[in-house]
């Protein structure tokens, strides 16, 4: 009898636990919520625009477009491509401040054709032909006053165009 007290006794004490336990999980499952997902928003970069002046060993030198997405690849490109004398591991990104005024885009007279030459001062289908030509007869320019050695160019055509024209790296 004292063994059938004993099994009863612990018959009582697993039901009870048994029943700590389901009513336990159900509190405690009532009481969960699932949590709301969790949501992170990235404001998007402003997308400015502006002008980029792109000079030196590049085919094309001048002021090209520029936005916020452009890569220094993408905007090389858009000037031409790198020159093969070009040296594209020390290359200087100047940003001017506010209120500094953009310079005039320069010719290069290595490479203008007839037509971009005439849009330089003074200079006229006549003398934009003789630049062309004195270029193929004896090479590139090596700086501009070189230029000074194409017939009908004087000092003071030289003078007015000095500051619109340039000679790339060769």
């Amino acid at each position: 009898m004292a063994e059938n007290k004993l099994n009863r006794f612990w018959s009582l004490v697993i039901i009870f636990l048994a029943a700590a336990i389901v009513i336990g999980g159900i509190l405690i499952w009532s009481k969960y919520k699932p949590e709301q997902p969790l949501e992170i928003s990235i404001s998007q970069p402003q997308g400015w625009q502006g002008e980029i002046y792109i000079n030196g060993a590049v085919t094309t030198p001048g002021f090209y477009p520029l936005k916020a997405s452009d890569s220094i690849d993408a905007l090389i490109r858009a000037a031409g491509g790198a020159a093969i004398s070009a040296n594209l591991s020390g290359m200087e990104l100047y940003v001017p401040g506010a209120g500094e005024g953009q310079g005039a885009q320069k010719v290069d007279i290595n490479r203008a054709e007839v037509w971009l030459l005439e849009a330089l001062p003074g200079i006229g289908e006549t003398l934009a032909k003789r630049i062309v030509d004195y270029r193929q007869q004896n090479g590139l320019f090596n700086n501009v006053e070189e230029l000074l050695k194409v017939p009908g160019i004087g000092t003071a055509t030289y003078e007015r165009i000095k500051d619109l024209i340039t000679v790339a790296d060769r």
